[in-house]
């Protein structure tokens, strides 16, 4: 272990040295100045990028603390209905995850429903937006821009398109698992 990441263990917690570790400490500070400082994402308590959004972050589930998210740039996490997020998830920038749709009676009210589902080794590529209630299975790809109205609860797939639909079976996932062989 480098003597850098031995003194950031030894001043800070446990729950901050993971973040800048993780993030390392150049985009730590970044993050810590939006956050802390101009106060954008205050109520988040994991690093958001400054041109990101995180709504209602106590109903986000995540199985591990990695992701986090809204780390990339442009990425829209509305959290109204609740996400739970499996381990080792995956995501590019400008991603959107909205939970709750608008009440369409009255603008200001959001519709109740099911919170989104996002299994274990799932990867979703940039611009790619999940809509309410959608729940994906295992080890599935949301290719980038796609569009997902409706839930894949399948394993090992490939999704594409607006809507998005199975383009392509994939093998079992064989990486890391949150940084554990399996």
């Amino acid at each position: 272990m480098s003597w850098k990441i031995k003194l950031i263990k030894k001043i800070f917690s446990k729950k901050i040295s993971a973040r800048i570790i993780f993030l390392g400490p150049k985009r730590f500070i970044q993050y810590f100045i939006a956050q802390k400082i101009l106060r954008i994402n205050s109520n988040v308590p994991w690093p958001v990028h400054w041109s990101s959004t995180v709504t209602h972050p106590k109903k986000i589930k995540k199985k591990s603390q990695l992701p986090f998210l809204g780390h990339h740039f442009g990425c829209y996490i509305q959290a109204n209905n609740g996400i739970h997020i499996g381990y080792n998830l995956r995501y590019g920038p400008n991603v959107h995850i909205v939970s709750a749709s608008h009440d369409l009676n009255d603008y200001e009210k959001h519709t109740q429903g099911k919170p989104i589902v996002i299994g274990d080794n799932c990867w979703i590529g940039a611009g790619a937006i999940i809509l309410p209630e959608v729940e994906l299975g295992n080890h599935i790809i949301v290719a980038a821009g796609s569009v997902v109205t409706k839930s894949f609860k399948e394993n090992n797939v490939l999704i594409a398109g607006i809507p998005a639909k199975i383009v392509k079976e994939l093998e079992p996932y064989s990486g890391k698992f949150n940084g554990i062989e399996k």
